[in-house]
């Protein structure tokens, strides 16, 4: 079974438009120099656009590549020297075509094809929020806090086990790259991480006081993914894979939900910058689900957000990736893609995920993560592929396909969402942040381990999952998916499912 195809990937309970790893919108009963001389040929009521600019990274950009850009029409918004990207606005139609023959400049392409500033569009839905009786009247056994029987994700991934031994170390921060975070919940707060948390929506970093918290009608889907995360341990709600690390919130989508190419590299820049050891990332990068390097504008994105995440890395920290919710298999030959561009009007198109890539999931380096449902086997909606995905984790399941056993009562998964609030979503979103937390559990245990230790851990750790075959997973006598490969690596569970508990003993 293939979930429907919509313009919006991972998009539920978020305004439209939004580039989410979240599925309850597929879950039934879910509520050259010659540039220098060019004039640029800009009509009076031309829209800007952003762009970005990939030259080699250096001490600076040269003043012939600024002079080049305004020759061009394009307004030089911020730098980011060390991996030379620079965010241009401009309203020529072809500065990225004057450019891209400029003497220095590697790649340049527009982020988006929607003008400056986006449509305000609809929202798609709320998450299953708890009321508030729901919450007072929760109970739990000692030791536990009152909503975790809910949470049957973290006995799956042998989390309650593991906080026996270690809750991790305020030492470690996960960075929350997402739609914000609110830092006021009670959950949240106490384990907060102010100083590496930003809003890098305009592609420029905004340092101001809560810049990095949701608006009111804009997606919940950041704090949720950060309650799962490091929730804290402390009598009240729920309880995060890793309730003794730090989370901040780097805020990288538009209102509109999107999530575009020149935020995400101020996030990964940010983190880089800001001693993130755990970067979650529960996107793609909007407007493309996938991005091809024979395109010049997506060969420019690819680019931008490479450097971005590579940089990351280097500076010490792990990126953590969503695979996506469409049951498409990242390992096969070719793939149509409906949903391209999502800020405009869509086309289907055919494309080879080995060259066009999901980014940052796709990219070199990033762990990419499957979902799974309450009964342990691959998420309904979750992507998969041999040699893509790299591990697998909770992401929930329509509690039709997996029933959780009591007092469970949701395959969904329990998060955060701001406002003090506490409810269920579902989406290989939710299943990053479950090895995200695995992952900080893993630095908090092994403190100066460098980020390829830290995945050799997580990935020898996993608890290795054979494949389901067959997998029919609605039951209609229809095989929805093909796992290959073996026990120890496949498809649909990688290295296998995430295992908190080996993060804190071995």
């Amino acid at each position: 079974m293939t979930a429907p195809h919509a313009r919006y990937r991972r998009a539920v309970a978020i305004p439209a438009g939004m580039a989410m790893a979240t599925a309850l919108a597929f879950l039934p009963n879910t509520t050259a120099t010659a540039a220098e001389d060019a004039t640029p040929a800009v009509s009076a009521d031309a829209t800007p656009l952003s762009y970005v600019v990939n030259v080699k990274p250096g001490h600076g950009t040269s003043a012939h590549v600024k002079k080049a850009v305004g020759k061009a029409g394009g307004t030089i918004v911020t730098s980011y020297d060390q991996i030379g990207v620079i965010v241009v606005h401009s309203s020529n139609p072809d500065f990225a075509k004057i450019v891209r023959k400029v003497r220095g400049v590697q790649s340049a392409g527009a982020t988006r094809t929607k003008p400056l500033p986006t449509a305000t569009t609809g929202d798609l839905g709320t998450p299953k929020a708890l009321s508030a009786a729901e919450v007072a009247e929760a109970e739990a056994p000692a030791g536990q806090d009152p909503l975790q029987p809910q949470q049957w994700d973290l006995p799956a991934i042998k989390a309650d086990k593991a906080h026996e031994k270690s809750l991790g170390s305020k030492k470690v921060t996960v960075a929350v790259i997402d739609t914000g975070v609110d830092d006021t919940h009670p959950d949240i707060a106490p384990n907060f991480d102010r100083k590496a948390s930003v809003n890098c929506v305009s592609g420029k970093p905004d340092t101001a006081d809560g810049a990095w918290r949701p608006g009111a009608s804009e997606s919940p889907h950041g704090t949720h993914v950060a309650g799962e995360i490091a929730a804290a341990k402390n009598g009240v709600g729920m309880t995060g894979v890793a309730p003794g690390v730090k989370v901040s919130g780097i805020k990288v989508s538009n209102p509109d939900g999107f999530f575009y190419t020149e935020a995400v590299v101020c996030g990964f820049v940010w983190a880089a910058e800001h001693g993130v050891d755990v970067t979650n990332n529960s996107y793609y990068t909007d407007p493309w689900y996938f991005n091809c390097g024979d395109d010049p504008d997506q060969k420019a994105l690819l680019d931008a957000v490479g450097r971005a995440s590579r940089y990351a890395e280097r500076k010490g920290a792990v990126n953590v990736a969503a695979a996506g919710n469409e049951n498409y298999d990242l390992s096969a030959d070719e793939i149509t893609d409906p949903s391209s561009p999502n800020d405009t009007t869509p086309g289907d198109r055919t494309v080879d995920p080995s060259e066009c890539l999901d980014i940052p999931t796709q990219l070199p380096g990033v762990v990419t993560v499957a979902s799974t449902g309450a009964k342990g086997i691959k998420s309904s909606f979750s992507n998969y592929g041999l040699g893509v995905a790299d591990i697998a984790a909770p992401g929930g399941d329509s509690t039709a396909y997996q029933k959780p056993e009591a007092p469970a009562t949701s395959g969904l998964i329990l998060g955060t969402l701001p406002g003090g609030k506490w409810g269920y979503m579902a989406g290989t979103s939710m299943a990053s942040p479950h090895v995200a937390g695995v992952a900080a559990l893993i630095k908090s245990t092994h403190p100066y381990a460098p980020p390829a230790l830290v995945k050799a851990l997580l990935y020898a750790q996993a608890d290795a999952t054979p494949c389901t075959d067959p997998y029919d997973i609605d039951a209609d006598g229809k095989i929805d998916a093909v796992c290959e490969g073996s026990k120890n690596r496949n498809g649909f569970y990688g290295w296998g499912i995430t295992d908190a508990l080996d993060a804190v003993t071995k």
